[in-house]
């Protein structure tokens, strides 16, 4: 069941209507007690346990397990994905946020649960056995953990080592350090860049740059610099944000385009919310570790204010983003919404963005709560999708519930929305005394 109009309006937020103009004030205590329904029913999911798809038998541990290609993680919350970081980063967070232990400890129950040798032993034979096999690279992509080991492409490992560093920060396990070592040599050494240095991928064409690699590598980049100390990871993340602003940013609609394709010179055809939500995730994430004096720091805001002024202009009346940005007769999306409502929030709150932004971040928390119900259950996430030559793919794309890479934003816009002051404009009759007096001229 969806949060009701009046329990949003009555509980969620207080709308104060002056002049014609609509500003909100968040209670911070229905915000919180929003964000611990999503995290809490999530934590419950969470089975940590091992399932045989063909006998339906579980484990707690693979360690005296007989070894078959049927077994595989039961709680999806569990994999080796993408997705996982980004909700893992978010718990991390929230934990900080709501100074509760409960959704940092519920990050270092899932790493350990991964990192256990005979559970990870077992999956890496797995892989070892079906990689061997024709279209073994293709097929290992069915087994759990997969990415884990397969290691070549950004997704394996890029948001997923960067919630490990959130939690190393922490918890200093020389396990997690080695895997995060792995993790930045690889993304520094190995991954595809074009000759000057941006990353891209070898699909859909040679050597085509996608908007959503920016938050794969960056929220890496940004934690490696902020981890090690060393300058070399934040100027690699700086050159992305400045290269994927130049290959994909388009100044008419001030959007970012879903990809450039390197063979054809060329942009693809979409402004989709989450790739656009991607990049300015990406952004907050650096300014937010990039030491202050950093050379380029001013040209990055400049950039973030930019994408900021564009986004708001497509902002529905319901408060949410659509799929499409461009395109209001494609449906209302959560997670690009989530990604846009932290953003925002998060400049408005350490002043890279003017004040006024915050109107844009409540009216993007309020369009959210739509998709948040009683259970905790959030609604309206566009699952993956890869760049494609018709607006009618992205049009179809489905709208699921309780996926990973919608549910964690939506975890750091609350988080975030957590102490933000309302925006407020200095009524007109305090500035009467500006007004010079024509009679005296």
């Amino acid at each position: 069941m969806i949060v009701s109009f009046k329990r949003l309006m009555g509980c969620s937020l207080i709308l104060l209507f002056s002049m014609g103009h609509v500003y909100a004030q968040s209670d911070s205590a229905q915000i919180e007690s929003v964000l611990r329904k999503i995290a809490d029913r999530i934590i419950s999911q969470t089975s940590y346990q091992f399932v045989n798809t063909k006998t339906d038998a579980t484990y707690a541990d693979l360690k005296d397990v007989p070894f078959s290609l049927e077994v595989k993680v039961k709680s999806p919350y569990n994999d080796w994905h993408y997705t996982n970081g980004v909700l893992d980063i978010a718990m991390m967070e929230l934990s900080h946020v709501l100074h509760d232990p409960a959704y940092e400890n519920y990050v270092q129950k899932n790493m350990q649960f991964v990192f256990n040798p005979d559970n990870l032993d077992y999956f890496r034979r797995q892989y070892n056995m079906v990689l061997q096999q024709p279209n073994g690279l293709d097929r290992v992509s069915h087994y759990s953990w997969y990415m884990f080991f397969r290691m070549i492409r950004l997704d394996d490992y890029g948001t997923m080592a960067a919630s490990l560093i959130d939690l190393y920060q922490q918890h200093k396990d020389p396990t997690f350090l080695k895997y995060i070592d792995k993790a930045a040599h690889e993304l520094e050494y190995a991954e595809p860049r074009l000759p000057d240095g941006t990353i891209a991928r070898y699909f859909p064409h040679q050597m085509t740059v996608w908007a959503d690699d920016l938050y794969m590598s960056v929220s890496l980049l940004a934690r490696m610099g902020k981890l090690t100390g060393n300058k070399k990871y934040f100027d690699d993340a700086v050159h992305q944000i400045l290269m994927f602003h130049h290959y994909l940013w388009n100044p008419e609609k001030q959007l970012y385009y879903h990809c450039y394709y390197t063979d054809g010179r060329h942009n693809g055809v979409a402004y989709w919310g989450r790739c656009n939500g991607w990049v300015m995730m990406a952004q907050a994430d650096l300014l937010s570790a990039l030491p202050e004096n950093y050379p380029q720091r001013a040209q990055l805001i400049k950039l973030f204010r930019q994408e900021a002024e564009g986004v708001a202009r497509y902002q529905s009346a319901s408060g949410l983003w659509h799929q499409l940005l461009d395109k209001t007769d494609s449906y209302l999306e959560t997670s690009c919404s989530a990604m846009f409502t932290f953003s925002i929030a998060r400049g408005v709150k350490r002043g890279w963005l003017e004040p006024d932004f915050a109107q844009v971040a409540y009216f993007g928390w309020k369009g959210l709560l739509t998709k948040i119900d009683d259970q905790g259950d959030v609604s309206g996430i566009c699952p993956g999708t890869g760049i494609a030559p018709s607006l009618v793919v992205y049009y179809n794309r489905p709208q699921e519930t309780n996926l990973a890479m919608g549910e964690g934003p939506v975890l750091r816009a609350g988080a975030e929305m957590i102490g933000l002051k309302p925006y407020r404009e200095v009524p007109a009759y305090k500035t009467y005394h500006l007004v010079k007096d024509k009679s005296k001229r």
